[in-house]
């Protein structure tokens, strides 16, 4: 289930002024694996089109304002500036753009399915009513809906993509790994942290506005949690 904020604790080294990793549970690790879940034209309209890196703003833009006359018959805008993932009704936690949940969606099948002369081998569904069966060639417009599996029900089990049975190591690039005594001492040898006390432990709340900040920040620099939460934007850039 989606919360407003998580909470995670920084490791900072305070004189490089760098996060070094964040010690982070479940709903954090939810979040970042399921930005994987987002289509481009959901990320686009997230981070709006101005604020795109690169020229995707400019597609969405341009989508937006070519007029409809031009689009398939089959086609519609929504399907691309708005689009759904076709088999699930969750949504990305703390990037919810009204907080409200995603009603369960309907899809649409061959009206001739239920008939006891349907005899084509094949069941075809689709998100479009006026698709069209491949088999009778009628338009698939009997109504079906999703039904989400059990995990994904509200209030069923404990959801998401990671266990929350232990503490998840997020490095500034994003990396997760099982937190452990270990790994914490391997990654302060890796940075050469000669200095313990100029080490800082933060504790930091996520929410919309850093998740959007997040979102941004990980499609462009592999300095990502500092660039978040210390307001530093020098970062590594990525090449292009």
């Amino acid at each position: 289930m989606a919360t407003s904020k998580v909470s995670i604790k920084l490791l900072i080294d305070i004189k490089a002024k760098r996060v070094l990793f964040a010690e982070a549970g479940k709903d954090f690790v939810d979040f970042l694996f399921n930005l994987l879940h987002l289509p481009v034209g959901t990320v686009v309209r997230l981070l709006t089109k101005q604020t795109m890196v690169g020229t995707l703003g400019n597609l969405y833009g341009s989508i937006e304002n070519l007029n409809e006359t031009y689009l398939q018959p089959n086609q519609t805008k929504a399907s691309v500036l708005r689009p759904k993932d076709p088999l699930s009704a969750t949504q990305v936690p703390l990037l919810s753009l009204d907080g409200s949940t995603s009603a369960a969606k309907t899809y649409y099948t061959c009206p001739q399915i239920s008939t006891s002369s349907y005899r084509y081998g094949h069941h075809y569904f689709s998100d479009n009513a006026r698709a069209v069966c491949p088999g009778c060639k009628s338009s698939l417009s009997t109504g079906i809906q999703y039904v989400a599996a059990v995990n994904e029900v509200a209030g069923v089990g404990e959801g998401g993509f990671v266990k929350g049975v232990v503490t998840y190591m997020v490095m500034d690039d994003l990396v997760v790994t099982p937190m452990s005594t270990i790994s914490g001492i391997t990654m302060l040898n890796k940075f050469n942290v000669k200095d313990v006390g100029a080490l800082e432990e933060r504790v930091v709340d996520l929410g919309m506005p850093e998740g959007l900040k997040l979102l941004k920040a990980s499609l462009h620099s592999k300095k990502v949690l500092t660039n978040v939460f210390l307001g530093n934007s020098t970062g590594d850039l990525i090449e292009s």
